[in-house]
């Protein structure tokens, strides 16, 4: 078995500027997704995404490489009620969660995504959490796959809408 590149840990404070600008650069490029001036106040978000780790049972989890580059991100929501989306998803009981997961476009296809929602599975499991809920949209058909792959399945119950943009949830049963 060959080992990881990549290692995933949790976000350093000094870090999360950083992160903020790497997770604006990937959301921005997707082709459909809102841009900036459309959904200032998500863009805002992106930009200060370390205020999640304010939060209980929040972590922001990076994927560095071995040359200390971060490559990717997520937030792990350890407790639903703080995952701070639209429709029903901060209702869920025995439930964790992730968002905003963001792969740097240069380190696409290694596999980094898959790690990151790996790891929040995992802490899932650790908690002795039953269920794990995401979402995602149209824009972000690969990651959809890579849910899919892992178990996940569309759960219509979590969808919303975020302005204009149809937000589709996901539920991963442990």
């Amino acid at each position: 078995m060959t080992q990881s590149l990549y290692t995933i840990r949790n976000a350093h404070p000094s870090e999360f500027a950083a992160i903020g600008k790497l997770m604006v650069q990937v959301y921005s490029q997707l082709e459909g997704f809102p841009k900036e001036e459309e959904q200032p106040a998500y863009y805002n978000l992106l930009y200060n995404i370390g205020e999640f780790t304010n939060k209980p049972d929040t972590e922001l989890l990076v994927a560095v490489a071995d040359d200390g580059k971060i490559v990717g991100a997520v937030v792990y929501f350890g407790d639903m009620q703080y995952y701070g989306s639209g429709g029903t998803a901060t209702q869920e009981k025995d439930a964790a969660g992730f968002r905003l997961l963001a792969v740097d476009p240069s380190a696409r296809g290694q596999g980094i995504g898959k790690l990151l929602t790996l790891e929040c599975i995992k802490k899932a499991k650790d908690s002795n959490l039953s269920q794990v809920i995401i979402h995602s949209t149209k824009a972000m058909q690969t990651a959809w796959q890579i849910y899919e792959r892992l178990g996940f399945k569309r759960s219509q119950d979590l969808d919303f809408m975020q302005q204009e943009l149809p937000v589709y949830g996901f539920r991963l049963t442990l």
